[in-house]
């Protein structure tokens, strides 16, 4: 397993040498999605046989296996050269790509396969199972205004309201997490905060009361009164503040501002997985981070993708005025 894990390209170079055909990508692939070997998913089976079609057939039940079913990669039209050459461009810029960006550099046909395409990689970006956050974490809420993809001129007066969680470490940032949610009640509040934060740690907010269920959950709560205080709330929680603030840049540097509110969440998971492995010596590990969750990853198409994030915006849907 340990061959595996530090099995990547280390240059754009060795990458296009290595992965120039689809039986390279293929055979990466099934290392990565069977370390110990593959398995026939219908009956457990590892003896399996190759074809030519880039299958294997499980030499028990004759069932045929592709290393690409049940991964983002599932269906796909497009050679798997040209995938690990987008997953290498998203990964080896510091601050991402646009939709734009990545459709002249792969010469994908038209704009709507090149933005399909980052979505489905930002749904790779979160690790199922991830570890919780631990120690001391900063949480807070705050808007984000003016996010409207593919609208020219005077913008759609909308905010979104985002959470976000930031580790201590010493006077720096560790691991973030954040999300979208409909409100700041403790209903939204709480549930970020148990699935992003290990219990018995320190949870450190501002006196808002949808924090105020938090020691019930086994939390140490940590609590800084913001009003009366001679400091700004971005000193009082300095760790937070400075993940929104970078977030924004982000936002407004990488993609202009233009991100819908309703697939701000895609973004969010990119700016985490970014953000997280900011300290990486190689963008070619980010590279293998990414592929590596590819593949454990459920498939989705482009439909599902705009209907899901629509549906979870007209459930959470509040304009709340000027963007700041």
């Amino acid at each position: 397993m340990q061959e595996v894990v530090e099995d990547y390209p280390r240059t754009l170079a060795e990458l296009e040498t290595r992965f120039s055909s689809e039986q390279a990508c293929r055979d990466y692939l099934v290392r990565l999605h069977w370390p110990e070997g593959v398995r026939c998913s219908r009956c457990g089976e590892t003896k399996v046989w190759s074809l030519r079609s880039g299958l294997s057939q499980c030499a028990r039940c004759g069932y045929q296996i592709s290393v690409t079913a049940g991964t983002i990669f599932q269906d796909t039209r497009t050679p798997l050269t040209i995938w690990f050459r987008a997953m290498w461009w998203v990964t080896s810029q510091k601050n991402g790509v646009s939709a734009l960006g990545l459709q002249r550099v792969l010469g994908l046909g038209s704009y709507q396969t090149a933005w399909a395409w980052l979505h489905k990689l930002r749904r790779a970006m979160v690790r199922p199972g991830r570890d919780r956050l631990a120690g001391t974490v900063e949480v807070d809420e705050t808007y984000l205004g003016g996010l409207e993809e593919g609208v020219r001129g005077r913008q759609t007066e909308k905010k979104a309201l985002i959470v976000v969680a930031a580790e201590e470490d010493g006077k720096g940032i560790g691991r973030i997490r954040m999300r979208r949610i409909p409100d700041a009640s403790a209903q939204s509040l709480v549930p970020f905060v148990t699935e992003s934060v290990e219990p018995g740690h320190v949870v450190h907010t501002d006196g808002w009361l949808g924090y105020a269920p938090l020691e019930n959950h086994g939390y140490i709560h940590k609590i800084t009164f913001l009003r009366g205080k001679k400091k700004s709330p971005s000193e009082l929680l300095p760790r937070v503040h400075r993940i929104v603030s970078l977030l924004k840049r982000w936002l407004l540097g990488t993609h202009q501002g233009a991100v819908s509110a309703e697939h701000l969440d895609y973004y969010l998971d990119e700016f985490t997985f970014r953000f997280n492995r900011r300290k990486s010596r190689s963008r070619g590990k980010l590279f293998f981070r990414l592929i590596q969750q590819a593949v454990a990853v459920e498939p989705t198409t482009y439909r599902a993708i705009v209907e899901s994030a629509t549906s979870v915006w007209s459930r959470n849907h509040n304009p709340l005025g000027v963007p700041e």
